[in-house]
């Protein structure tokens, strides 16, 4: 017998709580290990000023060796910290906002990096953009990862594009950076937890992003062409509510 609507109603439940658990148990376990890991850290830092200025060449061989352990401890804790980020499950505080003000503050926020980088960033931003449900904080964070992934890709300078449309379903963004780009297994993989091409990196930037996207009811694509560069699109829905008031009178032509 098929399923009935119902029915897949009550699986679907059941496995948003089973996700609630399980981001609840290693939200648990992230702040036991942190407790420990401050502690390691700490003795860390008394045991280096043990080791300072005028210590012989055996204390100095020790010091290096402790910055050694500082520096994987302050690495664990960016990474827990991160981690407890990601699965943190909070529910979205929705309210017509603006997208064309929310990518003009982080591409604010960045510009003093971008220029000291070589980096242009071009804004084609529809003035006639209908507002859509936003949760700020989420967004920000999002848009936030997004703009810093093009940026570190553009290492030797380069050209960043934000462009807002309309598209029949909504409104979208598209982040264009002209930097070193992926080959398809690296764009196959960007958004899988932990995994990162770059030394430190947490891999959980890009994931986060996709997280904060898909909770606003959006959806994240990306197109990639190694040593040309990538573009990220975001695609909003507009509630009917809305529309009602802010109907789109042009969509982007077929394809987005």
């Amino acid at each position: 017998m098929a399923d009935t609507p119902h029915a897949g109603a009550d699986e679907n439940q059941r496995l948003r709580q089973q996700y609630h658990e399980i981001a609840q148990l290693a939200g648990a376990l992230a702040h036991e290990i942190k407790n420990p890991l401050s502690v390691i850290r700490m003795n860390m830092e008394l045991l280096a000023e043990d080791l300072g200025p005028g210590a012989g060449p055996a204390e100095r061989r020790a010091l290096q060796k402790v910055q050694i352990v500082q520096s994987q401890c302050h690495r664990l804790e960016h990474l827990l910290d991160s981690f407890l980020r990601f699965a943190r499950v909070l529910p979205l505080q929705l309210s017509p906002g603006s997208l064309n003000e929310h990518i003009s503050r982080v591409l604010d926020l960045f510009a003093p990096q971008a220029a000291a980088q070589g980096i242009a960033v071009a804004r084609f931003l529809d003035p006639d953009l209908p507002s859509i449900m936003i949760d700020e904080q989420t967004l920000q964070a999002a848009l936030v990862n997004l703009v810093k992934n093009a940026i570190e890709a553009m290492v030797d300078g380069g050209q960043l594009t934000a462009r807002t449309r309309l598209t029949r379903n909504g409104v979208a963004l598209d982040l264009i950076d002209t930097g070193c780009g992926m080959d398809p297994g690296t764009a196959m993989r960007m958004f899988e937890a932990f995994f990162s091409t770059k030394d430190g990196g947490s891999g959980l930037g890009l994931p986060m992003a996709r997280k904060g996207i898909e909770a606003h009811g959006g959806r994240i694509d990306v197109q990639s062409e190694l040593g040309r560069g990538t573009k990220f699109t975001l695609e909003f829905p507009m509630p009917p509510r809305l529309m009602g008031d802010e109907a789109p009178h042009r969509a982007s032509p077929a394809g987005d």
